[in-house]
């Protein structure tokens, strides 16, 4: 048991043995290099959370406070809006003439920035991605409540440029028929 000492003691000697040139120079290099998406600042989710508010409580104007003129609003199924006007007017007119109410509940946020796209459709830069159960009464007095995931991208000035959201829209329909 005697001769293990010596051992153990190169052992733990190695082990613990201080930073080489070569190790210095990996760590600077790992620091330098980006990853392809890293976590993006938090006030990207509170610029999230504070459309949300604004579109429960029906104020459009404070939630289009946030977008960028040329903005683009897409569903899953194909549908989009382009420029920030389309995208005020069809919510106007949803929260005035469709919806009663709406509201968000159980919301996740995740601020994140793709610094290396993962393909030619993916945008560089600061996204948004959220997910939350919304519940809106309809004007027919239906109610209609599901999960929503929307992604949203931030252009240079912070501004919201592209929305992608996935919905169901059959459970929209069928709570908007009379």
């Amino acid at each position: 048991m005697i001769r293990l000492a010596p051992l153990a003691l190169c052992l733990l000697l190695f082990a613990c043995k201080s930073t080489t040139s070569d190790d210095a120079g990996m760590a600077e290099k790992t620091a330098t290099e980006m990853a392809p998406v890293e976590f993006a600042d938090a006030k990207y989710s509170e610029i999230g959370k504070a459309g949300l508010a604004a579109l429960s409580s029906g104020d459009i104007a404070k939630w289009m406070e946030s977008y960028a003129d040329n903005a683009v609003y897409r569903w899953n199924n194909g549908d989009s809006l382009v420029g920030k006007q389309a995208i005020s007017e069809y919510w106007t007119k949803r929260r005035t003439e469709a919806i009663d109410s709406i509201s968000f509940n159980y919301d996740i946020w995740l601020p994140v920035k793709v610094n290396t796209p993962a393909n030619d459709r993916q945008a560089p830069g600061l996204w948004l991605l959220s997910w939350y159960e919304t519940t809106a009464k309809y004007k027919t007095g239906k109610t209609m409540r599901q999960w929503i995931h929307t992604d949203t991208h931030f252009d240079a000035n912070d501004k919201i440029d592209i929305v992608i959201q996935y919905l169901d829209r059959a459970s929209i329909n069928a709570a908007m028929t009379k």
